[in-house]
């Protein structure tokens, strides 16, 4: 297998950078930097790096070497921690990619050597990707306690359960004319997978606040043209992202902003005025804002436009209409330009949006792919309770199983593995 290098850290300048070598040729290739015989497994030393083409040194820097299997990737490994200036990781790159045997690893590729090695499983492997990705404390949560095997470890505990009904069922029918053969095993057979199956859908039902925590919620901020909606997406960002304008119709398309709410995530969407138009443009903008606030988790009505029950209505300048900022009759009055009723809006989102995703327990489930595996699962196993043959039901509960090993990658396809690993970046 290939030796492969890569940056590890972010890119420079930066004060420590940290390139990364994995493979069998990862120690030679250490000796040849320093010339010097490669250290002590696991422990960091003081090396000077040097080009082995004309002996001139690249850093002075801090190298450490890890043995297969007990490193991050499985493989040997080294680790240089070097001055993080852009000339200094340049020109330590540019030496290992001219030493024979190394190439310059792909994206996700270590991350992938690590679970080739089995030392993640694939839900973890998506914990780590969603741990780089966190932006607020409840994502940062989550994503570790996937690292950390949360979902794997109940995984395996279904899949345990699933091992001993097929097992009850198929000594059943190797044993079925032995006098000593438990009685009643079918009905608790039946039993246990009735319990797995409770369970099972439990946690596909939950699937989606696992997704809403990690893709975070979407709030569609929608009304009138000359409603303020603009204005109160720049005061909820504290930034101005969006134009704000005397003129009807400056928002044309769906403008998006990452807030966090008290650790939860929410897409605030800046959308079109609504209007009838004879502008094709304005028009699409028009369509789009319908549809996006169709599917968002909160929808906020500006200026007194349509509103559901569910919607959240706002009137903004209350300066200007000479009202208290507050609520009255479910309306909340507030002004963007003096912030009045502002800090009364922000704290009223922050509940509404942990309420959304906060439960006793931390999401098990966070990706679609996750939640077809349950489901398919939850089919087979019930197919299995339903079956009046036991031949058939151990073989619906062999599918169950195949469906739960395709979470943690006992069972997988290289394209799914293809698209899971290329999302990360190069030094991961």
């Amino acid at each position: 297998m290939t030796t492969i290098f890569a940056l590890s850290s972010g890119r420079p300048p930066a004060g420590i950078a940290i390139i990364r070598i994995s493979g069998a040729a990862s120690h030679d290739a250490l000796a040849v930097l320093t010339q010097r015989e490669v250290p002590e497994v696991r422990q960091l030393v003081r090396r000077r790096l040097i080009d082995p083409a004309d002996g001139l040194v690249l850093d002075d820097a801090m190298v450490v070497a890890f043995a297969a299997p007990s490193s991050a990737t499985g493989d040997d490994l080294v680790e240089l921690h070097l001055h993080g200036g852009v000339a200094v990781v340049a020109a330590v790159l540019g030496v290992l990619s001219r030493l024979p045997g190394l190439m310059l690893a792909k994206p996700g590729e270590f991350t992938r050597r690590a679970f080739d090695n089995g030392k993640l499983d694939l839900s973890q492997v998506e914990g780590l990707a969603d741990l780089i990705a966190a932006e607020t404390e409840l994502q940062r949560q989550q994503a570790l306690g996937h690292v950390e095997g949360y979902l794997r470890d109940r995984v395996d505990g279904w899949r345990a359960a699933l091992i001993e009904t097929r097992a009850d069922l198929e000594a059943s029918l190797d044993f079925a004319d032995e006098d000593d053969v438990p009685v009643g095993l079918t009905i608790a057979a039946r039993d246990r997978l009735t319990l797995l199956s409770a369970e099972l859908e439990a946690a596909a039902i939950d699937a989606t606040r696992g997704e809403r925590i990690r893709d975070g919620l979407t709030v569609a901020v929608t009304g009138p043209v000359n409603s303020g909606k603009s204005s109160l997406v720049n005061a909820l960002a504290k930034r101005d992202v969006a134009i704000v304008s005397e003129h009807a119709g400056t928002t044309r398309d769906i403008l998006e902003v990452r807030l966090d709410l008290g650790g939860a995530a929410v897409t605030l969407l800046d959308t079109a005025g609504l209007r009838l138009t004879t502008d094709p443009v304005e028009a699409e903008g028009v369509k789009r804002a319908i549809a996006r606030a169709a599917s968002a988790d909160l929808v906020i009505v500006m200026g007194g436009g349509a509103a559901r029950s569910e919607d959240l209505q706002i009137v903004g300048k209350c300066d200007l209409s000479g009202r208290s900022a507050g609520w009255d009759d479910g309306q909340l009055h507030l002004s963007t330009k003096t912030g009045e009723g502002i800090g009364t809006l922000v704290a009223w989102m922050t509940i509404w949006a942990n309420k959304a995703v906060m439960r006793a327990e931390p999401a098990l489930v966070t990706r679609e792919r996750h939640r077809l595996a349950i489901v398919g699962a939850r089919v087979d196993i019930g197919n299995a309770i339903m079956a009046s043959d036991s031949v058939i039901a151990a073989e619906y509960l062999r599918g169950a199983s195949v469906e739960l090993d395709s979470i943690v990658g006992a069972v997988t396809n290289e394209h799914m593995l293809d698209a899971i690993f290329t999302r990360f970046c190069l030094g991961k």
